[in-house]
């Protein structure tokens, strides 16, 4: 098969047929099938390559978690970022596990941070605005943060990473993806809140409260017919800072024909909002697994888009996109290095046998 294509969807139509000459049954790598055809298209070659990876993890405090959104109080962002720092969180271990480097970008942390290798110091502010009483930052802020994620994604891309991990850290965050997604896609707000990192049901209904009393602010209508304006809109509206970052970091990799493995329902959202700012970023991203959160699903059902795997993970910071790596890379392992029916000597099922 020719290293060329012309029109969309052509490079997944070639691995598509390279994988049926591969010395198996045709299918019989199910999903993995799909999921490197997927890779090549992305990538734009029958040689795809999943080597070197990493994962932007991008923290901020968020105003609102002052309010009880969270099971959790705002300190818990700064001392889980320090966590990361010091090698003991799920995602330190996940990374070392797979070989993927990990970079930890605060862009609005409520704590100082000494320098550290592993740490990307680009904070806009100590924590976005609560967004009960005011918008979450102002336009110059937003601009700032959109910059923090673009540009740890163009030096993670100069380092040769060929495929592009995103995670999240900010306590409040799932209560400020709730609102995000309600107003993107009409979804009821009910619908759209859940546990986030473990309130019970009386805790979730605190939370619905809250946010509906969000959504009685006055503020100014929305841009008409303009999907780049009105997401920009919402991110100044509501926050927070990280989830602009990785908006814009989802489109700087997806725009340079890397692979970007989406993690959990706060990296869904920002990758739907990179969408509306870029239309067609979120034909270049995987998302790795459907998380506990309810309001998950619900959004990924919206997108037609089907996960890699479903664990009832609600861990966040790139937890479940470190798990589906490993599937990535042993996809294209299989593309890459099986032999085909005509190279190993063996024959094809002949017409009219039963298997």
């Amino acid at each position: 098969m020719s290293e060329t294509a012309s029109s969309a969807g052509s490079w997944r139509r070639a691995a598509l047929a390279r994988l049926d000459q591969l010395t198996k049954p045709q299918g019989s790598l199910g999903r993995l099938e799909t999921l490197v055809a997927e890779i090549c298209e992305i990538q734009e070659t029958l040689q795809p390559e999943l080597d070197t990876a990493c994962l932007l993890l991008f923290a901020s405090d968020h105003g609102l978690a002052n309010d009880g959104v969270s099971a959790y109080p705002r300190a818990v962002t700064a001392q889980m970022v320090l966590n990361f720092l010091r090698g003991g969180a799920a995602a330190n271990v996940l990374s070392a596990q797979t070989g993927c480097t990990l970079r930890i970008i605060d862009v609005g942390v409520d704590a100082d941070f000494t320098p550290h290798p592993q740490l990307t110091q680009a904070k806009v502010a100590r924590g976005t605005a609560s967004i009960l009483h005011a918008d979450a930052m102002s336009a110059e802020e937003l601009e700032r943060a959109l910059t923090a994620g673009r540009e740890a994604a163009q030096e993670a891309l100069r380092a040769g990473h060929r495929v592009m991990l995103f995670g999240e850290m900010g306590i409040g965050n799932t209560a400020i993806s709730s609102l995000l997604l309600s107003e993107l896609t009409g979804l009821p707000l009910a619908d759209c809140v859940g546990p986030g990192t473990g309130l019970d049901s009386a805790g979730v209904a605190r939370k619905l409260a809250l946010l509906e009393r969000v959504r009685q602010r006055p503020t100014e209508p929305f841009p008409k017919g303009d999907a780049a304006a009105e997401a920009i809109t919402l991110l100044r509206r509501y926050g927070g800072f990280e989830i602009a970052a990785l908006a814009a970091a989802i489109s700087a990799v997806a725009a340079s024909r890397n692979v970007v493995l989406i993690d959990g329902f706060a990296v869904t959202v920002a990758a739907l909002l990179a969408e509306r700012m870029q239309p067609g970023t979120l034909s270049r991203c995987i998302v790795s697994h459907c998380s506990a959160e309810p309001a998950h699903r619900l959004l990924l059902e919206q997108l037609r888009i089907e996960p890699l795997l479903s664990l009832g993970l609600r861990l966040g910071e790139g937890s479940g996109a470190l798990l589906a790596l490993p599937l990535l890379r042993n996809s294209v392992a299989l593309f890459r290095n099986m032999a085909t029916f005509g190279s190993a000597g063996v024959s094809t099922k002949s017409p009219g046998s039963d298997g």
